[in-house]
């Protein structure tokens, strides 16, 4: 099994990619591989809304001049998805906004029932409000989280300051823990549980 873990810091080797090192470091012990795709410090389109994904041949964003069609790929195809993120302004970076906005769109049926968890690294504060908006993509792509004991949120400035951070380093240590867990029921499940029957989409607005 595989789960990508998706950097939008633009510091390659910022406390962000240490929190996501960790994680794929517990789940290697069961089993699990880990893939970080480091995308914060790329140039990346925002979505236009022009629709192109929704009729085009695999879904692909009208964007083809950077990694967000790649990256989409991957994570359809992985068992598991981590978003992490550092806090600007209280809020995920620009770039990780970009990139969200049009894999999310482009791919969000490709995550139904994925498991998908959020983390965020922050300074002082702003950090729950990184792990909510970053939980919005998830929600909105109907994908598991797996539990922990807090808000998935590491404390740290400079690098490595994150591993200071006792129960933060704690706190995803057992998301990692309950995120392998859980793609193991998952596919033990496989073929014995289904998923939920689909519906057809309603949709509603409030012009008359």
């Amino acid at each position: 099994m595989k789960v990508i873990a998706v950097n939008g810091s633009p510091h390659k080797e910022g406390n962000t990619w240490i929190v996501l090192s960790k994680m794929s470091d517990i789940m290697k012990e069961d089993g699990i591989e880990t893939e970080i795709l480091q995308i914060g410090a790329e140039k990346i389109h925002g979505c236009v809304g022009c629709g192109h994904c929704q009729t085009s041949d695999g879904n692909k964003c009208v964007f083809k001049d950077d990694v967000v069609n790649e990256a989409s790929l991957k994570m359809r195809e992985a068992d598991g998805i981590i978003l992490g993120a550092p806090t600007y302004y209280a809020g995920i970076p620009g770039a990780m906004k970009c990139f969200l906005d049009r894999v999310f769109y482009s791919s969000k049926k490709y995550f139904n029932y994925k498991v998908a968890t959020p983390v965020a690294v922050v300074r002082r504060a702003g950090g729950v409000d990184v792990v909510h908006q970053l939980m919005n993509y998830l929600h909105l792509a109907e994908t598991v989280t797996p539990p922990s004991q807090y808000w998935t949120v590491v404390y740290g400035r400079t690098p490595g300051e994150v591993l200071q951070d006792g129960e933060g380093i704690q706190t995803i240590t057992k998301n990692a823990r309950s995120l392998a867990w859980l793609l193991k029921v998952i596919e033990a499940s496989s073929g014995k549980i289904p998923t939920p029957a689909e519906e057809s989409r309603v949709y509603t607005h409030f012009v008359r």
